[in-house]
């Protein structure tokens, strides 16, 4: 087929460049400004100190410092167990402990049409190195791959700022239209050098789920264009409107999927960093075209996952009960109605789609109905100042005067968090 030939023309072009495996990422500390974390943290500096209420963080999705997020207690018990039996204290094979790749391969097989093998996973230190590592593969001289806007900025991160050679295009998330991927701008954004498109589903930092047909067209424009799809699903089964989570893998037989996740989010412990990249591609177009062969090289080169922790994974994802994901998403949801219901409680503020999933709404910020506020990051910092409250600038994200909230957190908290941004609009309204 034309197309696939097309594919495989590109991906014969890519190879481990050993000077890249081991290269000293000297733009990462430049870049540091525009990663989220850099972000949260210039805006904690700006906290008031005086200001004894505790501050309600709703910057970042990591919900574990709230009791009623806690993990699973199977998930504990095989950690502390795996740990004990003092056979994971050594250095972790470079794609992983098999019994963790072959957990792995069993749990995302649930939802998919054909089988993965364990030789299909790569684990790796939480879904961030997958992402450096899919996008470092990726890298050639003139390259450029489509990412989303607005998006997870460690994407164009990775691409442009450590020497990867990549071009970061940005295509657009449609608000009018749940948040969907604009195909017509994808189509004309792409040329003979795009590689891939990357997908975040479900999205981060928009709240949407993707449904099956939507994933269909992204993966029949992908084969059209001869590029293959890196489906980012740190948030997989995060889901609790009426779109249900679909893994972008049901669609290799279209077109060759890379699928990263990882258990930090839907059993809440990102702090154990480990994550997965994954070969979704039945026909063979990935190990064919000697890609695979470059994700390997760069496993080489790279630090791995704590071996006691992929040591638990089966157990992990084996025995934790439904009892443990409904109460999760059942909170999620909760939290998600409170959001978006507090928050067309404030005229300044306007939530074009409900979130259907993961743990982040994107909220556009009116500036022109404040006083003294310039655009979101003032919006930010101020808040943070006078009001103890952590939310993200949507220019993190691509979207100036848009705001990403975080929902996941107690609800009591959650509700005292968006009563102080209430109040702190209120306070800066221009007067009538």
């Amino acid at each position: 087929m034309e197309n696939e030939s097309l594919l495989h023309q590109k991906l014969s072009l890519f190879g481990v460049n050993p000077k890249k495996e081991e290269r000293h990422n000297d733009n990462k500390t430049t870049s540091s400004a525009v990663t989220i974390r850099g972000v949260l943290t210039s805006l904690k500096e700006n906290l008031n100190e005086k200001d004894k209420r505790p501050v309600i963080h709703l910057g970042h999705g990591d919900p574990s410092a709230f009791p009623c997020f806690r993990t699973s207690t199977v998930a504990e018990d095989a950690v502390v167990d795996a740990l004990r039996t003092a056979h994971y204290n050594c250095y972790s094979p470079t794609f992983g402990v098999p019994s963790a790749r072959r957990g792995i391969a069993d749990y995302l097989n649930r939802d998919l049409p054909y089988k993965l093998s364990p030789e299909d996973v790569y684990l790796t230190l939480g879904c961030s190195q997958a992402i450096e590592i899919s996008l470092s593969v990726l890298a050639r001289p003139g390259a450029n791959i489509l990412i989303p806007r607005p998006g997870y900025p460690l994407y164009e991160i990775h691409a442009a700022g450590s020497n990867n050679n990549l071009e970061a295009r940005h295509y657009d998330l449609l608000p009018g239209k749940c948040w969907e991927v604009d195909l017509d701008g994808v189509e004309a954004l792409a040329d003979e050098n795009t590689v891939a498109i990357v997908i975040i589903n479900p999205g981060n930092p928009c709240g949407n789920v993707f449904s099956y047909q939507h994933l269909q067209k992204i993966a029949r424009t992908a084969r059209n264009l001869g590029i293959i799809v890196i489906a980012d699903e740190v948030y997989n089964h995060l889901a609790f409107g009426s779109t249900p989570y679909v893994p972008m893998g049901v669609f290799g037989s279209i077109v060759p999927v890379i699928s990263l996740g990882s258990i930090s989010k839907r059993w809440i412990v990102p702090g154990w960093r480990l994550g997965w990249l994954v070969t979704s591609d039945p026909n063979g177009i990935l190990q064919n075209s000697g890609f695979v062969d470059s994700i390997k090289g760069c496993l080489n080169a790279a630090s791995h996952p704590v071996t006691f922790i992929q040591a638990a994974v089966p157990r992990i994802v084996d025995e934790t009960n439904e009892a443990f994901f409904a109460k999760i998403i059942g909170l999620l949801k909760e939290t998600a109605d409170i959001c978006y219901e507090r928050i067309k409680e404030i005229p300044c503020l306007t939530c074009p789609v409900k979130p259907q999933g993961a743990m982040f709404v994107m909220v556009k910020l009116n500036v022109s109905m404040l006083e003294d506020i310039g655009d979101d990051l003032e919006f930010c910092l101020k808040l943070a100042k006078e009001e103890s409250v952590i939310v993200l600038p949507g220019r993190t994200v691509g979207m100036k005067n848009w705001l990403r909230i975080a929902f996941a957190a107690e609800p009591a908290t959650l509700e005292d968090g968006l009563g102080r941004i209430k109040a702190f609009c209120q306070r800066h309204a221009k007067k009538q």
